[in-house]
């Protein structure tokens, strides 16, 4: 499976979903409408960081409709850091730095019309929830069906799958739930959500970590909810943790 990325909108009919072509790596990203939705811990259920619960409005932009993979990655990069090399190319590219992946996007910005990025962390679960309708994991609100969205502990058999595998949220985005951690933009604070500005807010003050988002393979169900969040130092690597991109309008 390839995966459709263009420089120039296919057609202005398909409105919700853009293919953007760069030079022979393929991407395709899913237009996402802009608004405003409760962002946390909606449900009463989440940890300390995820708190207070609150209102932000982002503006429209385009999310990758699955997370970026090892043949994309090699693409750009000229190689393969993934742990799960055997999986291939169809599948995400992990073991990545967050400033391994600011190199990657600053080289594919260089060899394109320069709009992509990391989606911010208001972005990534406005996304995940498609649009943010409230849903506990990208897709479902019934962790009886977690299985049919999501890559997870308990059906992984301990490895990353190929992209699109599984079901996707209802926006058409794959995978945001499970197969790998997703790295974000903000740098991570505990009390992050009490700074946030209502419009597109995006924490980057103090803090030694950048924010991942969404579980992976290794994760058990709990990790996997949209609204939670999880950190790491931005020089961390590992098998569980790769990144999706955004591509703004």
């Amino acid at each position: 499976m390839r995966l459709a990325v263009s420089l120039a909108f296919i057609a202005a009919s398909m409105l919700l979903c853009a293919s953007i072509i760069s030079a022979n790596t393929e991407m395709e990203f899913i237009f996402v409408k802009g608004g405003c939705f409760r962002m946390g811990d909606a449900f009463g259920n989440g940890e300390p960081d995820e708190k207070p619960a609150h209102e932000v409005c982002v503006e429209g932009f385009y999310m990758g409709k699955y997370e970026v993979t090892q043949g994309q990655w090699k693409e750009i990069m000229g190689d393969n850091p993934s742990y799960f090399k055997d999986c291939g190319d169809n599948c995400p590219v992990e073991n990545v730095s967050w400033y391994d992946v600011r190199e990657f996007i600053e080289r594919l910005n260089r060899r394109t019309d320069g709009r992509y990025r990391l989606p911010t962390e208001a972005e990534w679960e406005y996304a995940a929830q498609r649009g943010g309708n409230g849903e506990k994991q990208a897709g479902t609100n019934n962790g009886a069906e977690l299985d049919g969205y999501a890559w997870y502990d308990r059906n992984a058999e301990a490895k990353t799958h190929p992209a699109g595998r599984k079901k996707s949220n209802e926006l058409g985005i794959y995978d945001m739930s499970g197969n790998v951690w997703e790295w974000v933009q903000d740098v991570y604070d505990k009390n992050a959500y009490n700074k946030h500005s209502k419009n597109n807010p995006i924490y980057e003050g103090q803090g030694d970590n950048r924010v991942v988002r969404g579980g992976s393979w290794y994760s058990k169900f709990v990790d996997l909810r949209s609204q939670n969040r999880f950190y790491r130092p931005p020089t961390y690597k590992s098998g569980i943790v790769g990144f999706r991109l955004l591509r703004t309008k």
